[in-house]
């Protein structure tokens, strides 16, 4: 594509330019001959600093924020908001997506949400894909991912390819990281969504609010005026986020016990399944969901609220529910004891999830709740102890064990918990505490391996070591069985 072509509208520079580029990247290590390099700020470095080696390495221009200063050998542009700019010119340069694309944005429940959306299309007979925490979810591939929210060319590339697979549906997560940084901005959205805010993230935004306010940003700046918002209604963050998207223009779908779209009217718990009534339209639909917890009904809505939203029709949405199958590590049950005591894992690493996760497994336990849970380092310090609280309110044994360290000393992420539950067992070995967990189970009891989910990694210092709570849990019961 011409450099004047792909910069059109979107970054002033030298408007005839018919220099051809071969791609585009913001790290300078992956120039080839023919990029566009962006030289943008991060939270690590800056992009300016590499202008020279990106060039070095035969970029054939240079995308850089207005007032920084470069003077390269090749053409340059320059955007008031290179990010935005960068996303947008990335879509351009790949052309190609699936006809339909939502988003889902919230604290807890985007995966979820994102795979629930892909099967109740798949369901509905249509090609559908999914992107999101546990990767990338399409009819012909089902890949493990690392980030939430794809960099935008990464994604602009991956729209691509699903579009050429035949994939006319794609659901995706939008993080607040994401979506501050304009990852999505190149996507074209026919419908969005909401699930909750709770706390998260406060290392990277000032306050709650500024948190909030970059959820917003996929109703207020991501979607066209007039598209769906789909908003669960019975967070406490909810009337907020309605009120956001109606000032943006959308067309607002409620769901959930105040929904106004999809009303659930009646929910009964059972061990490994609900039963649901649910509103449409004045007609009833008893719903049977197999998947526990309350939490997975409220993703369960929003995610048939997405679907409805991009023309599937209610009668088909609403029992195809009643097929979901839960996203990877999210109260997945890992395996049972001998003595009938089911052990599951979930991603929950906050402090909304954890709560979400002990309460949903209260009404099916007879006996004790027992929780394995730690803290990432490198992240929000101030969650430590609320986690702990909550754990200590919430499960009748607790054991505090090491999630992600990352570059923190283990055992001071541990006494930052344990601070707010002085009476739990400290295990700082994640197997041992996982093992010491199921040999004490017993019938009745649940146990809940909480923190890493999915993640078949535990990342110590700088190393990611093969880790997998799924293969934890199932080695502790078979060494318990012997």
């Amino acid at each position: 594509m011409k450099l004047c072509d792909l910069a059109e509208d979107l970054a002033t520079g030298p408007s005839d330019e018919m220099v051809d580029i071969t791609g585009l990247t913001s790290d300078s290590r992956q120039v080839r001959p023919g990029m566009l390099f962006a030289a943008l700020a991060g939270t690590k470095g800056d992009g300016a600093a590499f202008v020279e080696d990106a060039v070095s390495r035969g970029a054939a221009a240079v995308l850089l924020p207005v007032g920084v200063e470069a003077s390269p050998s090749v053409p340059v542009l320059r955007s008031g908001d290179a990010r935005r700019a960068l996303a947008r010119m990335a879509a351009r340069f790949y052309g190609r997506q699936p006809d339909h694309v939502v988003a889902v944005t919230g604290t807890s429940g985007k995966t979820s949400i994102a795979a629930f959306t892909r099967q109740i299309w798949t369901m509905c007979g249509l090609k559908a894909a999914s992107i999101g925490t546990t990767g990338v979810v399409s009819p012909t591939r089902d890949e493990y991912g690392s980030l939430t929210t794809p960099e935008p060319v990464a994604l602009a590339r991956l729209m691509a390819e699903l579009a050429d697979e035949g994939v006319t549906h794609a659901s995706m997560e939008a993080s607040s990281h994401g979506l501050d940084q304009r990852r999505l901005d190149g996507v074209e959205l026919r419908a969005a969504g909401f699930s909750n805010l709770g706390r998260d993230h406060m290392d990277y935004h000032p306050t709650v609010d500024d948190y909030f306010r970059a959820k917003m940003r996929l109703f207020d700046t991501l979607l066209p005026k007039g598209a769906p918002a789909v908003i669960y209604a019975d967070d406490r963050w909810s009337g907020a986020a309605t009120e956001a998207a109606q000032r943006a223009g959308a067309t607002v779908m409620t769901v959930g016990s105040n929904g106004g779209f999809l009303k659930l009217k009646r929910l009964e718990h059972e061990r490994h399944r609900q039963v649901a009534e649910i509103e449409a339209a004045g007609k009833l639909y008893r719903i049977v969901l197999p998947l526990a917890g309350e939490f997975q009904m409220a993703n369960a809505l929003v995610a048939a609220g997405l679907a409805i939203a991009t023309g599937r029709n209610v009668d088909d949405v609403l029992p195809a529910l009643e097929h979901l199958k839960g996203a990877p590590g999210r109260l997945e049950l890992a395996g049972t004891t001998a003595d009938g005591a089911p052990v599951f894992v979930d991603y929950a690493h906050k402090p909304e999830a954890l709560e979400n996760v002990l309460s949903s497994v209260r009404p099916f336990t007879t006996g004790r709740v027992i929780l394995v849970f730690g803290c990432g380092g490198d992240r929000d310090r101030g969650k430590r102890p609320i986690m702990g609280e909550i754990a200590q309110r919430l499960a009748d044994v607790v054991i505090v064990t090491d999630d992600n360290p990352r570059s923190e000393v283990p055992a001071t992420i541990r006494v930052e918990i344990l601070s707010a539950v002085p009476e739990a067992e400290e295990i700082g070995d994640r197997r041992a505490a996982i093992r010491h967990a199921v040999e004490q189970a017993r019938a009745g009891d649940t146990v809940i391996v909480a923190g890493k989910g999915h993640e078949n990694g535990q990342t110590v210092g700088a190393d990611t070591l093969p880790f997998s709570d799924h293969e934890e849990v199932r080695a502790a019961i078979a060494g318990a069985a012997r």
